[in-house]
């Protein structure tokens, strides 16, 4: 791909970018106008948010620079097996809206701390707290900030340092002044204007592929042909990578269905990763919960989950074809070496924004990837002040701290972590390697050990504290001498070194400490297991509130989401089964 150093813009440009960016004031200031009367208001949205604001919402806080910069540039790289980054979350949203939200909205908390701390004991909670703060701060907001600012660096030739500061103190404004009511309006406006700006952009990349035909249907064959990769320049590269790829000699691009060595999808991550990585990023990740938390009710958290489901139905066809497309007419890139490659291939889409958006238009994209990144960094940043505010400050530091200096602290503590992601942000060039794979790979660290207590405590009550407590601590520790491993025995087991078996290892392993310790000591105390904690199978009820009519209903927008996506991954799947 070109080194595009300079992006021009045309008055119509800032125009679009400029409208976009008052309407996201004005929403944000009018959704965040109220005085905040108290943690509840301030964090929660004083529990009002309406499913399509819960909905839109759970996704902004997903779709970030993770995606535009690191996930088009991975399927660059990989192919369409990047889909299953998306896909691959009917399983956690369908536990989500089946068994997790009745639990998390019957405790009424405030954090998911707070829950483990009800389920479990005070050890638990704390170290969950200060592990989603460091999380937070380390692989979300830092890396969000990272791959704007490579973005606007590209663009415009800014200092990285100047852009990674702008897009910090833009972004985190309406997270700081209006809390998550301000967060989740703007986020339902932002989701409109990126989904809107990701179809123009794979729309015009597939018309340039077409060449003098000008065909949308004659750009796609073009583009799915030469995926294929059985002939030319496109065959010549990914033979030269698939050992790089999956350690095997002929690689397919056009599944979703990978060896078990592939760098990072290979098949049991599809059909066992949301056990490992899944349930924490969805169920117990605080800056994407926190908005099921914020719902009117039961009815408006899941339907604004299956809200949810149907834009990652559809995300990979403007995170993931842009990549197939770049494929398409960058092939040469793939003859650099191995370890060059991901780091030019996160720069994917800001050279389609360069080469196909005309003038005119690049306003409209450009706002698109603002939107990403603020709506990322908002929640991200909210969520995190939430946490040391309600699990950190009130029980370690002020217990009798009045509901306005919870506030207080909660908008202080979003500039200082704010500050702190600027500065790590700055720091995550010297790392190298591909922001998609670096992302991913922190979360299959963290992950394992709270999802795995987490499914535990929900399903079966014989869980205690203790084996939670053991368990976060092992797998941890085991999570690390796997890394070891790997580093010093690169190629005894290539089948462990993709990061998402990693995690399944890490899962299965603690799941024998947790039932183990928890069976080898006391039962856990009769209050820590009430029917709002876990599952009493005796009477279980997971059919209320579900829709008052048949086109309310949730059972029937939730399945016909799940056929969709079993569809597509059926269509798709390829010779590596």
């Amino acid at each position: 791909m070109e080194d595009l150093n300079t992006f021009s813009l045309n008055v119509w440009d800032y125009l679009a970018f400029c409208g976009y960016f008052l309407v996201l004031c004005l929403i944000g200031w009018w959704a965040g106008r109220r005085e905040k009367s108290g943690p509840e208001d301030y964090f929660l949205a004083g529990r009002t948010l309406p499913w399509y604001v819960v909905g839109t919402s759970f996704i902004a806080s997903n779709i970030s620079t993770e995606h535009f910069i690191g996930m088009i540039g991975a399927a660059f790289v990989f192919g369409v097996s990047v889909s299953m980054a998306e896909w691959a979350n009917i399983m956690t949203f369908s536990i989500l809206i089946w068994f997790f939200i009745p639990f998390l909205l019957a405790t009424r908390v405030f954090t998911i701390p707070e829950f483990l701390n009800q389920r479990y004991n005070s050890t638990i909670r704390y170290f969950f707290a200060v592990v989603t703060i460091i999380s937070n701060v380390v692989a979300f907001m830092a890396a969000v900030l990272y791959g704007g600012g490579l973005a606007l660096q590209a663009l415009f030739g800014w200092n990285l340092w100047f852009s990674i500061i702008a897009l910090g103190v833009v972004a985190g404004s309406w997270a700081i002044y209006g809390g998550l009511r301000s967060v989740a309006w703007t986020d339902c406006f932002t989701v409109v204007v990126m989904i809107v700006g990701g179809i123009m952009v794979t729309i015009l990349g597939l018309y340039v592929l077409s060449g003098d035909e000008h065909s949308l249907i004659e750009g796609f064959k073009i583009m799915v042909e030469r995926n294929q990769a059985e002939t030319g320049i496109w065959k010549e590269v990914v033979d030269q990578h698939a050992w790089d790829l999956a350690k095997v000699s002929d690689y397919n691009r056009l599944s979703v269905i990978q060896p078990i060595t592939h760098q990072i999808n290979p098949w049991p991550g599809i059909f066992f990763g949301w056990l490992a990585v899944g349930i924490w990023y969805n169920v117990i990740n605080q800056f994407m919960i926190q908005r099921v938390l914020g719902a009117k009710n039961g009815y408006h958290a899941r339907m604004g989950i299956v809200l949810a489901g149907y834009m990652k139905v559809f995300m990979p066809f403007i995170v993931v074809l842009p990549g197939l497309i770049l494929f398409a007419r960058y092939p040469e890139v793939m003859q650099l070496p191995y370890n060059e490659i991901r780091p030019e291939a996160d720069k994917g889409y800001v050279n389609m924004l360069q080469e196909l958006m005309p003038m005119g238009l690049r306003g409209l994209f450009l706002a698109a990837l603002f939107g990403a990144i603020q709506s990322t960094i908002n929640s991200v940043l909210n969520s995190t002040a939430t946490i040391f505010t309600w699990d950190i400050y009130k029980q370690f530091i002020n217990k009798a701290a009045t509901d306005k200096t919870l506030v207080r602290v909660g908008v202080w503590a979003s500039v200082i972590f704010l500050v702190l992601s600027i500065l790590l942000g700055r720091s995550i060039e010297f790392i190298g390697g591909s922001l998609f794979v670096y992302i991913q790979t922190l979360y299959a660290f963290f992950a394992p050990p709270f999802a795995a207590i987490f499914l535990l405590g929900i399903l079966f009550r014989r869980i205690n504290g203790k084996g939670a407590v053991a368990t976060v601590m092992s797998g941890f520790l085991f999570g690390i001498a796997v890394k070891l491993y790997i580093q010093f025995w690169p190629d005894s087991y290539l089948w462990i070194e993709p990061y998402s078996i990693q995690a399944i290892i890490n899962w299965v392993f603690c799941v024998i400490i947790c039932v183990t310790v928890s069976l080898m000591t006391a039962p856990p105390d009769p209050q820590r297991v009430t029917d709002n904690l876990t599952i009493n199978w005796k009477k279980i009820n997971i059919f209320k509130g579900l829709g008052n009519h048949w086109y309310t209903s949730v059972i029937l927008w939730w399945s016909i989401f799940a056929f969709i996506i079993i569809g597509l991954v059926i269509l798709l799947s390829g010779r590596f089964v």
